[in-house]
């Protein structure tokens, strides 16, 4: 028996219910599993020191940067609070997602001895179960880094596999950062050398095949710079051709890229101190384009590449628009982004990753990323009531399913 279909007075009701009840697979963070220990970062005083609190309390500080830095963590949060929560309404987006998250958590109080005290009666493993499920995210996706000296450790222990989360091969150190990483492989044994010979090629791609095999990623990943060309004599050109293309190609898996990450803005601020830049996305274009059997991830900072970015992926079908990322994680830009990318994409694509560095805050950005997502699709499917195209909510399901991972899903294990 066929479902029946919505009226236009059900669709806003029954669309705002599925997308608020359907699991999503966060495709992108830098989360931990438990199992890494200190890495995964979570608790009031991480939430409280996430470098965009730390940028906006230095817009009210006349304290000198370096002091700020020698403080220890526990003060440095309550500076923070202090400005920012108790001096000031927590209006930012910054501030706001923590009221949300303690909110939510049951932890929700203007009294941060009071909160440090909820903390307390709570470890780390029931705290994700309770994230998870307010989030409604169903998976966490992992960035590894091979390069990094703690999350090294953990996997050549053998790890602790861990099915709520997924993970990607991060190599921004070997692009961005090339001499440094030759040394880095050489000491782990792998035959490469500064100049980028044939040789090297060979020893950066076992070295891939390596961690490929060690923590089976659902893609590799890197942020490229704004001034990234694919056509310049370039590390990271040479090596996207001699090394990592053709270990992808091999292992069906694509390259995610987050063009226009600018490093050290402000080296005072510390990891605050990156910044987001509008980029030329020729480069990738040429990129995508001259490999059209390797599948390819990306995602724009600026909302200036937006537009640009979703008719470069109705062009190539090997390319997977993904997330609003970083400081295009906003609500009123993930709108607009949203709304641009199911107009001209269709289904094809991934609204939202929560680009989480403290546990907690997967609940807010989900939170926000569900909100975004109902508004745009009501207005669709509302629009298409009126020409008398009507929809079931098994459709309607279908829908966000495909947008909640659905599509990233079919996407890397799609084979071209």
């Amino acid at each position: 028996m066929t479902a029946p279909a919505l009226s236009a007075g059900e669709l806003g009701a029954t669309v705002e219910r599925v997308v608020l009840s359907t699991p999503a697979h966060d495709i992108h963070t830098h989360l931990f599993a438990p199992s890494f220990g200190g890495l995964l970062r979570w608790g009031i005083d991480n939430l409280l020191t996430f470098h965009s609190l730390v940028a906006e309390g230095f817009r009210h500080w006349e304290l000198p940067y370096e002091r700020f830095w020698e403080l220890d963590k526990p003060t440095q949060a309550e500076l923070i609070w202090t400005t920012l929560f108790v001096q000031r309404t927590p209006l930012s987006e910054a501030t706001r997602a923590v009221v949300t998250a303690l909110h939510e958590l049951g932890a929700g109080s203007r009294d941060l001895h009071a909160i440090r005290r909820w903390y307390s009666a709570h470890h780390v493993e029931g705290l994700l179960l309770r994230v998870m499920d307010l989030a409604g995210v169903r998976t966490i996706c992992m960035a590894n880094s091979p390069f990094d000296e703690g999350e090294r450790a953990v996997w050549e222990r053998g790890g602790t596999p861990d099915r709520r989360f997924t993970r990607a091969l991060r190599i921004d150190a070997l692009l961005n950062d090339w001499p440094a990483a030759a040394q880095r492989l050489a000491e782990q044994g792998y035959r490469v050398e500064p100049a980028l010979t044939q040789a090297t090629f060979h020893g950066v791609r076992r070295f891939l095949a390596d961690w490929s095999e060690r923590i089976d990623p659902l893609y590799l990943l890197a942020a490229t710079p704004p001034d990234f060309d694919d056509r310049a004599d370039s590390p990271a050109a040479r090596l996207l051709d001699g090394a990592v293309l053709p270990h992808c190609a091999e292992t069906n898996r694509p390259l995610a890229l987050i063009p226009g990450v600018r490093r050290a803005v402000n080296p005072s601020l510390h990891q605050a101190g990156d910044a987001a830049e509008r980029v030329n996305l020729a480069p990738y274009e040429r990129l995508i384009g001259s490999h059209p059997r390797h599948k390819f991830l990306l995602t724009a900072l600026a909302r200036e590449n937006q537009h640009e970015l979703c008719v470069l992926a109705r062009k190539f079908r090997n390319l997977h628009v993904f997330g609003c990322s970083w400081l295009a994680g906003v609500p009123s830009l993930m709108e607009e982004a949203t709304r641009l990318r199911v107009e001209l994409l269709g289904q094809s694509m991934t609204p939202h990753h929560s680009n989480a560095r403290v546990l907690e805050q997967l609940v807010p950005r989900w939170r926000d990323a569900r909100r975004v997502v109902a508004d745009v699709l009501k207005g669709k499917y509302l629009a298409l009531a009126k020409t008398g195209w009507s929809v079931t909510e098994a459709e309607i399901r279908r829908d966000v399913e495909a947008l909640f991972g659905g599509a990233f899903e079919a996407f890397v294990q799609r084979v071209l």
